[in-house]
């Protein structure tokens, strides 16, 4: 059984407005992104995140690269094969 049930039209474009109160509820705003999932017959409406409210919340195997030792190494590397070959 419903706790709140609200009312809107459907425009010729096959548009609705979410009432105020839905919105609120489910913390959305005017350009967000909003989707439509039906289970057993029902029609749920769910913010859809944006890719980039995951950034980083999803952990490396690895740990990431460390550049700057990176360049030291190749440095001296090109070093050390340029001494070989004067």
């Amino acid at each position: 059984m419903p706790i709140r049930t609200d009312v809107t039209t459907l425009t010729k474009k096959g548009q609705v407005t979410i009432p105020k109160r839905i919105r609120e509820y489910l913390g959305i705003k005017p350009r967000d992104r909003v989707k439509f999932e039906i289970e057993k017959g029902v029609v749920k409406i769910k913010p859809a995140k944006a890719l980039d409210s995951n950034f980083g919340k999803v952990k490396p195997k690895r740990r990431p690269e460390d550049f700057k030792r990176m360049r030291e190494l190749f440095e001296k590397r090109v070093g050390e094969q340029a001494g070989k070959e004067a």
